[in-house]
């Protein structure tokens, strides 16, 4: 088992002043934590992975090819391999759970 703590995980993204911290990788997935904060700008470009994005805290915007909808904490989103998709309006620091799958490479 490989148990994490939320807490544990912002720390060490922030000590290693990034704002992704991938803290799983097995044979068919990885997971990350991803940071913006509040009027930051989100410079993701497409993945070759399928995601999944599970909202942890924080108020933004995310659009998914030409489809936008808000986000809050609780909010997942899942985006296809190769979509373009940004987080955009966010008025609050945004924490957000990231799952690929195959891993992120």
């Amino acid at each position: 088992m490989k148990a994490f703590r939320l807490d544990e995980l912002e720390a060490e993204r922030a000590a290693n002043d990034g704002a992704y911290l991938q803290f799983l990788r097995e044979r068919n997935m990885s997971v990350g934590l991803y940071a913006l904060d509040a009027g930051a700008l989100d410079p993701q470009q497409p993945h070759r992975q399928d995601e999944v994005y599970f909202v942890v805290s924080g108020r933004a915007a995310i659009t998914v090819g030409t489809e936008t909808t808000p986000v809050a904490r609780g909010s997942v989103v899942y985006v296809p391999a190769g979509v373009p998709h940004k987080f955009h309006h966010i008025t609050e620091d945004l924490r957000v759970m990231v799952v690929f799958s195959p891993p992120e490479s």
